[in-house]
Protein backbone atom coordinates (compact mmCIF):
# COMPACT_ATOMS: atom_id res chain seq x y z
CA UNK A 1 0.00 0.00 0.00
CA UNK A 2 2.78 2.46 0.89
CA UNK A 3 5.64 3.15 -1.15
CA UNK A 4 8.33 3.83 1.60
CA UNK A 5 8.94 1.92 4.88
CA UNK A 6 7.50 4.02 8.03
CA UNK A 7 10.85 5.36 9.29
CA UNK A 8 11.44 7.14 5.94
CA UNK A 9 10.29 10.43 7.48
CA UNK A 10 10.17 12.78 4.41
CA UNK A 11 8.06 9.85 2.18
CA UNK A 12 6.46 7.53 4.90
CA UNK A 13 2.87 9.35 3.29
CA UNK A 14 3.64 7.91 -0.50
CA UNK A 15 0.96 5.49 -1.51
CA UNK A 16 1.29 3.59 -4.89
CA UNK A 17 -2.02 4.58 -7.17
CA UNK A 18 -3.15 1.32 -7.09
CA UNK A 19 -2.75 -2.26 -5.61
CA UNK A 20 -0.16 -4.27 -6.79
CA UNK A 21 -2.31 -7.93 -6.11
CA UNK A 22 -5.84 -6.55 -6.76
CA UNK A 23 -5.88 -3.46 -8.78
CA UNK A 24 -7.92 -1.27 -6.47
CA UNK A 25 -7.43 1.74 -6.66
CA UNK A 26 -6.73 3.64 -3.27
CA UNK A 27 -8.10 6.70 -3.55
CA UNK A 28 -11.60 6.02 -3.86
CA UNK A 29 -12.49 9.94 -4.98
CA UNK A 30 -10.21 13.05 -5.03
CA UNK A 31 -9.57 14.10 -1.39
CA UNK A 32 -10.84 11.56 -0.11
CA UNK A 33 -7.59 11.19 2.90
CA UNK A 34 -8.66 14.47 3.83
CA UNK A 35 -10.96 12.52 6.31
CA UNK A 36 -7.88 10.58 7.45
CA UNK A 37 -6.37 13.69 8.98
CA UNK A 38 -10.01 13.45 11.74
CA UNK A 39 -8.76 9.89 12.72
CA UNK A 40 -5.44 11.00 13.00
CA UNK A 41 -6.51 13.54 15.15
CA UNK A 42 -8.20 11.21 17.67
CA UNK A 43 -5.01 9.04 17.57
CA UNK A 44 -3.10 12.17 18.46
CA UNK A 45 -5.12 12.83 21.47
CA UNK A 46 -5.15 9.71 22.42
CA UNK A 47 -1.66 9.29 22.84
CA UNK A 48 -1.14 12.75 24.63
CA UNK A 49 -3.51 11.24 26.84
CA UNK A 50 -1.73 8.17 27.59
CA UNK A 51 1.88 9.91 27.75
CA UNK A 52 0.35 12.50 30.04
CA UNK A 53 -1.00 9.95 32.34
CA UNK A 54 1.83 7.70 32.39
CA UNK A 55 4.14 10.40 33.13
CA UNK A 56 2.00 11.73 36.11
CA UNK A 57 1.59 8.13 37.78
CA UNK A 58 5.31 7.39 37.21
CA UNK A 59 7.17 10.56 38.13
CA UNK A 60 4.65 11.37 41.14
CA UNK A 61 3.01 14.85 39.07
CA UNK A 62 6.58 16.94 37.76
CA UNK A 63 6.64 19.85 36.52
CA UNK A 64 5.25 21.69 33.69
CA UNK A 65 8.46 20.64 31.55
CA UNK A 66 8.77 17.41 32.00
CA UNK A 67 4.85 17.05 30.55
CA UNK A 68 5.66 19.10 27.43
CA UNK A 69 8.88 16.78 26.56
CA UNK A 70 6.93 13.70 27.68
CA UNK A 71 3.95 14.34 25.33
CA UNK A 72 5.55 15.53 22.41
CA UNK A 73 7.86 13.60 22.05
CA UNK A 74 5.34 10.29 21.17
CA UNK A 75 3.59 12.61 19.13
CA UNK A 76 6.31 13.79 16.94
CA UNK A 77 7.93 10.17 17.21
CA UNK A 78 4.70 8.75 15.99
CA UNK A 79 2.97 11.06 13.87
CA UNK A 80 3.88 9.12 10.50
CA UNK A 81 2.55 5.89 11.92
CA UNK A 82 -0.34 7.32 12.87
CA UNK A 83 -0.92 8.58 9.83
CA UNK A 84 -0.32 5.81 7.91
CA UNK A 85 -2.75 3.60 10.43
CA UNK A 86 -5.39 6.59 9.80
CA UNK A 87 -5.06 6.05 6.37
CA UNK A 88 -5.63 2.44 6.71
CA UNK A 89 -8.87 2.50 8.66
CA UNK A 90 -10.06 5.74 5.97
CA UNK A 91 -10.47 3.17 2.99
CA UNK A 92 -11.82 0.50 5.46
CA UNK A 93 -14.66 2.42 7.14
CA UNK A 94 -15.42 4.74 4.58
CA UNK A 95 -14.06 3.33 1.38
CA UNK A 96 -16.09 0.44 0.78
CA UNK A 97 -13.23 -1.81 1.19
CA UNK A 98 -12.73 -5.27 2.79
CA UNK A 99 -10.21 -7.43 4.12
CA UNK A 100 -9.77 -10.83 2.30
CA UNK A 101 -7.60 -13.22 3.58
Amino acid sequence: MFKYPVWNWFRAYDMHEDCAVCGLHFEVEPGFFWGAMYISYAFGVAISVVSGVITSVVLDDPELWVYIVAVTTPLILLSPQSMRYSRVLMLYLFGGISFRA
